[in-house]
């Protein structure tokens, strides 16, 4: 692919309904913009950072997040569908099926739900379980009966 160079400045610009195809943009600096119902497909986003960003409604897929880092984020009524670990034939793959853990430190998962989720060796440390139950039972009950 051949490319033009050109540093663009846009200061007070409307560029609505503008197209980038086989665009380079790397290290953007993008400040106070509305990217509203902006489409975005094919992209490498890697080591991007989003810091005071709006993304209420937004929907990402086909996406590989790996050590991706969510911080001080509103998620009620955020849902989570398909996540999975990466499969024979994606780019980070490893056959011994040895990833860095998913983590959740210092967040209120309160009302959260988990339906049809692998939990095999999860850890829950620290936490507070009032009223936690796995398949209706309170899980309370279970530890106050040891």
């Amino acid at each position: 692919m051949s490319l033009r160079v050109e540093k663009l400045d846009l200061q007070k610009a409307d560029i609505s309904g503008s197209k980038w195809q086989e665009v380079r943009a790397e290290e953007l600096d993008i400040d106070n913009v509305s990217l509203a119902k902006t489409k975005i497909n094919n992209v490498n986003m890697s080591e991007m950072t989003l810091n005071d960003v709006n993304m209420s409604g937004i929907k990402i897929s086909d996406a590989n997040f790996s050590h991706g880092i969510i911080d001080h984020v509103h998620l009620f009524g955020t849902e989570f569908h398909n996540v999975v670990l990466p499969m024979e034939g994606d780019g980070n793959y490893h056959p011994d099926g040895q990833y860095k853990p998913v983590s959740f430190q210092n967040c209120n998962l309160s009302n959260g739900q988990l339906r049809n989720c692998d939990l095999s060796n999860v850890e829950i440390t620290d936490c507070d379980i009032t009223g936690l139950k796995i398949n209706g039972i309170l899980i309370s009950d279970l530890i106050k009966d040891k």
